[in-house]
Protein backbone atom coordinates (compact mmCIF):
# COMPACT_ATOMS: atom_id res chain seq x y z
CA UNK A 1 0.00 0.00 0.00
CA UNK A 2 1.14 3.47 -0.55
CA UNK A 3 1.58 5.62 2.09
CA UNK A 4 2.81 9.09 3.82
CA UNK A 5 5.54 10.50 1.32
CA UNK A 6 4.41 8.62 -2.07
CA UNK A 7 3.22 10.60 -4.59
CA UNK A 8 -0.47 9.80 -4.99
CA UNK A 9 -1.14 7.89 -8.29
CA UNK A 10 -2.72 9.63 -11.56
CA UNK A 11 -5.75 8.91 -11.96
CA UNK A 12 -9.29 9.21 -14.48
CA UNK A 13 -12.10 7.63 -13.54
CA UNK A 14 -15.90 8.19 -14.10
CA UNK A 15 -17.86 9.16 -11.43
CA UNK A 16 -22.03 9.74 -10.07
CA UNK A 17 -21.76 13.74 -9.15
CA UNK A 18 -22.53 15.10 -5.82
CA UNK A 19 -25.77 16.16 -4.77
CA UNK A 20 -28.95 16.50 -6.92
CA UNK A 21 -26.94 16.24 -10.66
CA UNK A 22 -26.37 12.70 -9.55
CA UNK A 23 -29.41 11.59 -9.66
CA UNK A 24 -30.50 12.84 -13.42
CA UNK A 25 -30.07 9.55 -14.41
CA UNK A 26 -27.73 7.94 -17.32
CA UNK A 27 -25.41 10.33 -19.22
CA UNK A 28 -26.41 13.13 -17.16
CA UNK A 29 -25.27 11.73 -13.77
CA UNK A 30 -21.67 10.99 -14.38
CA UNK A 31 -18.65 13.37 -14.68
CA UNK A 32 -15.07 12.59 -15.11
CA UNK A 33 -12.87 13.28 -12.20
CA UNK A 34 -8.74 12.65 -12.34
CA UNK A 35 -5.73 13.86 -10.30
CA UNK A 36 -5.64 17.09 -11.48
CA UNK A 37 -9.54 17.95 -11.05
CA UNK A 38 -9.97 20.26 -7.58
CA UNK A 39 -6.32 21.22 -8.45
CA UNK A 40 -4.88 22.99 -5.51
CA UNK A 41 -6.72 21.72 -2.98
CA UNK A 42 -6.26 19.01 -0.55
CA UNK A 43 -7.97 15.56 -1.53
CA UNK A 44 -9.63 12.80 0.97
CA UNK A 45 -10.05 9.38 -1.16
CA UNK A 46 -11.76 6.74 0.90
CA UNK A 47 -12.57 3.37 -0.87
CA UNK A 48 -15.11 0.76 0.67
CA UNK A 49 -15.44 -2.52 -0.70
CA UNK A 50 -18.62 -3.27 -2.46
CA UNK A 51 -22.32 -0.82 -3.55
CA UNK A 52 -25.50 -2.29 -1.69
CA UNK A 53 -23.61 -3.66 1.93
CA UNK A 54 -24.20 -2.45 5.24
CA UNK A 55 -21.52 -1.02 6.79
CA UNK A 56 -20.41 1.04 3.57
CA UNK A 57 -23.26 3.60 3.28
CA UNK A 58 -23.26 4.17 7.04
CA UNK A 59 -19.44 5.75 5.89
CA UNK A 60 -20.19 7.06 2.72
CA UNK A 61 -23.15 8.74 4.65
CA UNK A 62 -21.35 9.96 7.34
CA UNK A 63 -18.11 11.21 4.59
CA UNK A 64 -20.99 13.40 2.79
CA UNK A 65 -22.75 14.96 6.00
CA UNK A 66 -19.48 16.79 6.56
CA UNK A 67 -18.50 17.25 3.51
CA UNK A 68 -18.87 21.03 3.97
CA UNK A 69 -16.46 20.86 6.83
CA UNK A 70 -14.42 19.72 4.32
CA UNK A 71 -15.03 22.12 1.80
CA UNK A 72 -14.29 24.77 4.68
CA UNK A 73 -10.95 23.43 4.74
CA UNK A 74 -9.88 24.04 1.18
CA UNK A 75 -10.60 19.71 0.67
CA UNK A 76 -12.57 17.62 -1.15
CA UNK A 77 -13.85 14.25 -0.43
CA UNK A 78 -13.47 11.56 -3.10
CA UNK A 79 -15.13 8.09 -2.08
CA UNK A 80 -14.93 4.68 -4.59
CA UNK A 81 -15.12 1.96 -4.93
CA UNK A 82 -15.10 -1.22 -7.64
CA UNK A 83 -18.32 -0.85 -8.81
CA UNK A 84 -19.74 0.74 -11.81
CA UNK A 85 -20.90 4.37 -12.28
CA UNK A 86 -24.24 2.86 -13.13
CA UNK A 87 -24.21 0.25 -10.12
CA UNK A 88 -23.38 3.48 -7.79
CA UNK A 89 -26.66 5.28 -9.74
CA UNK A 90 -28.84 2.65 -8.61
CA UNK A 91 -27.56 2.23 -5.11
CA UNK A 92 -27.89 6.11 -4.83
CA UNK A 93 -31.50 6.32 -6.13
CA UNK A 94 -32.66 3.26 -3.86
CA UNK A 95 -30.51 3.78 -0.29
CA UNK A 96 -32.28 6.85 1.47
CA UNK A 97 -29.21 7.35 3.61
CA UNK A 98 -26.61 8.32 0.31
CA UNK A 99 -29.48 9.44 -2.20
CA UNK A 100 -28.97 13.02 -1.32
CA UNK A 101 -25.17 12.42 -0.99
CA UNK A 102 -22.93 15.39 -1.43
CA UNK A 103 -19.73 13.97 -2.41
CA UNK A 104 -18.84 12.17 -5.58
CA UNK A 105 -18.75 8.48 -6.08
CA UNK A 106 -16.00 7.22 -8.48
CA UNK A 107 -16.31 4.03 -9.92
CA UNK A 108 -12.84 2.10 -10.38
CA UNK A 109 -14.00 -0.88 -11.81
CA UNK A 110 -10.38 -1.53 -13.91
CA UNK A 111 -8.90 -1.58 -10.51
CA UNK A 112 -6.84 0.85 -12.31
CA UNK A 113 -6.42 3.67 -9.10
CA UNK A 114 -7.19 0.75 -6.15
CA UNK A 115 -4.47 -1.46 -7.85
CA UNK A 116 -2.17 1.19 -7.91
CA UNK A 117 -2.32 2.55 -4.19
CA UNK A 118 -2.24 -1.18 -3.14
CA UNK A 119 -5.95 -1.69 -1.24
CA UNK A 120 -7.20 -4.79 -2.77
CA UNK A 121 -8.19 -7.31 -0.71
CA UNK A 122 -6.21 -10.31 -1.19
CA UNK A 123 -8.79 -13.00 -0.33
CA UNK A 124 -12.28 -10.75 -1.80
CA UNK A 125 -10.99 -9.23 -4.34
CA UNK A 126 -12.04 -6.36 -3.30
CA UNK A 127 -11.18 -2.79 -1.88
CA UNK A 128 -9.97 -2.52 1.45
CA UNK A 129 -11.74 0.33 3.68
CA UNK A 130 -8.38 2.72 3.16
CA UNK A 131 -8.58 6.76 3.26
CA UNK A 132 -5.71 8.66 1.71
CA UNK A 133 -5.44 12.14 2.58
CA UNK A 134 -3.37 14.08 -0.05
CA UNK A 135 -1.83 17.64 0.01
CA UNK A 136 -2.46 20.04 -2.98
CA UNK A 137 0.70 18.95 -4.51
CA UNK A 138 -0.52 15.28 -4.95
CA UNK A 139 1.49 13.82 -2.34
CA UNK A 140 -0.02 11.61 0.58
CA UNK A 141 0.54 13.00 3.86
CA UNK A 142 -1.99 10.65 5.60
CA UNK A 143 -2.88 6.90 5.23
CA UNK A 144 -5.70 4.78 6.75
CA UNK A 145 -6.55 0.94 6.11
CA UNK A 146 -9.09 -0.94 7.81
CA UNK A 147 -10.71 -3.83 6.96
CA UNK A 148 -13.36 -5.12 5.35
CA UNK A 149 -15.57 -5.57 8.23
CA UNK A 150 -14.62 -2.49 11.10
CA UNK A 151 -15.85 1.48 9.70
CA UNK A 152 -14.34 4.16 10.07
CA UNK A 153 -14.61 7.54 11.74
CA UNK A 154 -14.62 10.55 8.84
CA UNK A 155 -14.77 12.53 12.25
CA UNK A 156 -11.26 11.17 13.05
CA UNK A 157 -10.30 12.14 9.36
CA UNK A 158 -11.13 15.93 9.46
CA UNK A 159 -9.41 16.11 12.43
CA UNK A 160 -6.19 14.59 11.15
CA UNK A 161 -6.73 17.18 7.96
CA UNK A 162 -6.70 19.85 10.32
CA UNK A 163 -3.18 18.32 12.12
CA UNK A 164 -1.63 18.27 8.79
CA UNK A 165 -2.85 22.15 7.68
CA UNK A 166 -1.89 23.52 11.03
CA UNK A 167 1.73 22.87 9.69
CA UNK A 168 2.89 22.86 13.96
CA UNK A 169 3.54 19.86 16.04
CA UNK A 170 0.44 18.34 17.23
CA UNK A 171 -0.06 16.59 20.25
CA UNK A 172 -2.08 13.34 20.77
CA UNK A 173 -5.72 14.11 20.11
CA UNK A 174 -5.17 17.64 19.15
CA UNK A 175 -8.20 19.59 17.94
CA UNK A 176 -8.16 22.66 16.24
CA UNK A 177 -8.37 25.57 18.16
CA UNK A 178 -6.12 24.03 20.69
CA UNK A 179 -2.27 24.67 21.85
CA UNK A 180 0.13 22.79 19.46
CA UNK A 181 3.76 22.19 21.11
CA UNK A 182 6.71 24.37 21.14
CA UNK A 183 10.17 22.80 21.38
CA UNK A 184 11.66 25.79 22.23
CA UNK A 185 9.05 26.57 25.21
CA UNK A 186 9.22 22.73 25.95
CA UNK A 187 13.31 22.92 26.60
CA UNK A 188 12.75 26.51 28.25
CA UNK A 189 10.51 24.80 31.06
CA UNK A 190 13.12 21.68 31.18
Amino acid sequence: MLTVGDKFPEFKLTAVKAGPEGLEGPGKSFTEISNSSDAGKWKIVFFWPKDFTFICPTEIAAFGKIAGDFADRDAVVYGASLDSEFVHLNWRVHNKDIHDLAIPMLSDNKRELSGALGVIDKNAGVTLRATFIVDPEGTIQWACCNGLDQGRNPQEVLRVLDELQSGELCPCAWTKGQETLNPTKLFQNA
